[in-house]
């Protein structure tokens, strides 16, 4: 044997690399160095004879980890690995798929959708049916269709409680028989159909349940459950699975991912304990007991602590900085100092990250960056104003000031979808080019025409947005221009998560609300005297932000991402913004079974990012969504001990007893003022029950009013001041 090859191994990890030819969990914390152990397992399995690289799969998440692991084992070991089953689970599925394509009830050319095509079939199956857009949108069917595949769910499988139900499954159905006709194969069916075939070929199922001896499964805490049907049926009796992940990074339950999974394979293959990779090489000691102090709040974990390796025992480093700043534009500010000065420090800027919960949050930051001539770049997500949804509302909005714009009237014409097709479109433009006009004169000119109602509609639409921008606040015109184009509806309506895209468009109107057209006004800009200058103002700065300071390629530049994106990436620096009840932990998540564990989860993960260096920062009042939220602190913060943290601000730690109430800006002056059965919008009070809140709503009802109070930890609740007790409280 080649002793080399376990040279370096830390006990945990030697011994998981060792361990005999049977079935194994290990659960391997953040920087534990999970990657080696799967590489080097396989390699000590060869090395030693236990296995052949023909009875060995590996299973991965990522084509990069899957080339990650083929390069480290091509370095350690001669054998020819090219012939090992080694990829993604869409990728070896796509493999069996070829070899069994007549038992798959393919063609051997069968072509593989990617989710740009399977939009294309699925317009394609919908006017072939004669359904309009308006009716089914094209990308409400696409959900439904991957989202039961991945359940393992064909449509015979479904029932029809209602009419909308019934006509999703039959379109199901029909696109299902569509591919089958032309040989087309999307990415959730080559799963479904690859299990499907083992499920009931007898024969093919006992060769691979011989073949392969050595199943190994990378990040199992992420497998949904047709992924683990799957590698059941694979590993049969006798093989022995050797699945890696870790429970406590298990946050992708909204994508089907069931961290249960773990539990699932240690009661199915008679595993009694799992084996822990608890030796973080990653982050110093501060950051290690922060997050194992705040994980250990979740319930049913298979348990396990960060540590430092033996060398470095005495390494704690410094402490977490945790900064409460009065606003979110300050608390942006703060992240823009503090870069600075690590940088003077010496760290490179693509060497430190801002996360975030969700991405609407990064439009102050990028403000904050634009200004201060910091380059940035957006990791797996596009700027604020490169957003599609985004770049919809704006285009709206410069056809209230030019509907002369051709590209803005194309982006929109048909969005959200009204039932303008191609071939209208393009009789649009041959009019135009035939009467060397605008789109918009064109238009104008055929909506003369009885038949052409939608284009009219459209017209209208425009026309009513023009007459709105001129009468209206720029805050009330980007609301209604929300409102009339019916974009917030669209996105609202629409089967699958679009919550992102309703944020975005709802910090739209935040955006609108701190602008200042004297921030882009120049001596050269002529301003109009018609109404629409602010708008016109705002629509330049939003270009000019748009087309600067992202950097360019090879340039350094900050890091910024949500925290999801941030999975399995590590930065000397780590600045985690947004720390405030109801925004992390989400709103939503406080609402959903096991949702507030999965944020929890989110939150360690985010912590495990830092390898020397972790801000932690919260707003008290923070405009999102097109309104102000006074906050609380997230009750993460409270979860970490003292000792491991050095404040930055006057504020305590705890949950304040009061919180900080400044005269808002944005509140309308009259609402601002206006008594609500003796309360008032922005007011502090107590609740025997609910404890502190703050008044963020109200309405009159009769002699007495509603009030949507924030409670922090117990939520946001709508109390009649008619029946509930609450108390002021003065600060």
């Amino acid at each position: 044997m080649d002793t080399s090859l376990l040279n370096g191994l830390n006990a945990e990890q030697l011994a998981a690399v060792t361990w005999p030819p049977a079935a194994a969990l290990v659960l391997a914390g953040a920087g534990s160095g999970k990657t080696r152990v799967l590489t080097t397992r396989i390699a000590w399995l060869l090395d030693t004879e236990q296995a052949s690289v023909h009875s060995i799969m590996a299973v991965t998440f990522t084509n990069k980890a899957a080339k990650e692991m083929r390069s480290r084992l091509s370095s350690m070991v001669e054998n020819a690995i090219a012939a090992m089953w080694l990829g993604t689970f869409h990728g070896l599925c796509h493999r069996f798929l070829r070899t069994h394509y007549q038992d798959a009830r393919l063609p051997s050319t069968f072509q593989i959708l990617d989710s740009g095509d399977q939009a294309s079939v699925i317009k394609r199956l919908l006017k072939s049916l004669n359904i309009a857009e308006e009716s089914l949108a094209p990308k409400t069917l696409q959900y439904f269709i991957n989202s039961n595949k991945e359940a393992g769910l064909r449509a015979s499988d479904l029932n029809a409680h209602d009419k909308t139900t019934r006509q999703l499954i039959e379109c199901y159905q029909a696109y299902d028989a569509l591919c089958q006709q032309e040989g087309m194969v999307d990415f959730a069916e080559l799963m479904l159909r690859s299990y499907e075939v083992l499920l009931h070929n007898a024969a093919i199922r006992t060769h691979y349940q011989q073949r392969f001896n050595h199943i190994l499964v990378d990040e199992f805490q992420d497998t949904n459950n047709l992924q683990y049907k799957w590698l059941k049926l694979l590993a049969g009796d006798s093989a022995a699975v050797f699945a890696v992940g870790d429970d406590d990074q298990s946050i992708y339950a909204f994508r089907g991912a069931n961290v249960g999974n773990m539990q699932t394979l240690m009661q199915d293959f008679g595993i009694r304990e799992p084996l822990k990779l608890e030796v973080n090489y990653r982050s110093v000691g501060h950051i290690l007991t922060a997050a194992n102090t705040l994980i250990a709040n979740n319930s049913g974990r298979l348990g396990k602590n960060l540590r430092l390796p033996e060398s470095k025992q005495g390494e704690q480093g410094q402490k977490l900085r945790l900064y409460v700043a009065d606003s979110d534009f300050l608390e942006a500010d703060f992240v823009v100092s503090e870069t600075k000065e690590r940088m003077k420090e010496g760290v490179a800027l693509d060497n430190m990250a801002v996360l975030y919960r969700s991405n609407a949050q990064s439009r102050v930051l990028e403000q904050a960056l634009f200004a201060a001539s910091v380059p940035y770049k957006i990791y797996g997500g596009l700027r604020f104003y490169e957003r599609q949804e985004i770049k919809h509302a704006l285009a709206y909005l410069r056809l209230a000031v030019q509907p002369q714009d051709d590209q803005s009237v194309l982006r929109v014409i048909n969005m959200p979808p009204r039932g303008i097709g191609a071939r209208t479109i393009e009789a649009v433009q041959a009019v135009a080019h035939d009467r060397q006009s605008s789109l918009w004169e064109a238009l104008q000119f055929l909506i003369t025409e009885p038949a052409n109602r939608k284009l009219k509609a459209f017209v209208d639409l425009i026309e009513q947005l023009q007459a709105q921008a001129k009468g209206l606040e720029l805050t009330e015109t980007i609301t209604a221009a929300l409102d009339l184009s019916g974009l917030l509806e669209y996105y609202k309506t629409q089967k699958g998560d679009h919550q992102d895209r309703i944020d975005n468009l709802q910090e739209l109107v935040s955006a609108a609300m701190v602008f200042n057209s004297a921030d882009v006004q120049t001596e050269e800009w002529v301003k109009t005297d018609d109404g629409l200058w602010p708008l016109v103002a705002f629509l330049s700065n939003a270009s000019l932000e748009a087309g600067e300071r992202q950097a360019g390629e090879g340039e350094a530049a900050l890091q910024l991402m949500t925290i999801h994106a941030a999975k399995g990436l590590e930065f000397d620096t780590v600045f985690l913004t947004g720390l405030e009840e109801g925004l992390f932990p989400s709103e939503y998540s406080l609402q959903e079974r096991g949702g507030l564990e999965e944020e929890r989860r989110l939150m360690y993960v985010a912590i495990t990012r830092a390898r020397e260096r972790l801000y932690l920062s919260a707003a008290q009042q923070r405009l999102l969504h097109g309104r102000t939220n006074y906050s609380m602190s997230s009750r993460f913060m409270d979860e970490l001990p003292d000792d491991v943290l050095q404040f930055l601000s006057s504020h305590r730690k705890k949950r304040q007893e009061t919180l900080k109430i400044r005269q808002e800006p944005f509140i309308h002056a009259k609402r601002a003022k206006e008594t609500f059965d003796g309360f008032v919008i922005g007011q502090n009070v107590r609740h025997e029950k609910f404890g502190m809140g703050v008044i963020m709503d109200a309405k009159h009802k009769g002699e007495h009013a509603t009030l949507s109070i924030n409670f922090g930890a117990n939520g946001l609740k709508n109390l009649s001041t008619q029946f509930a007790i609450l108390e002021v409280v003065h600060r």
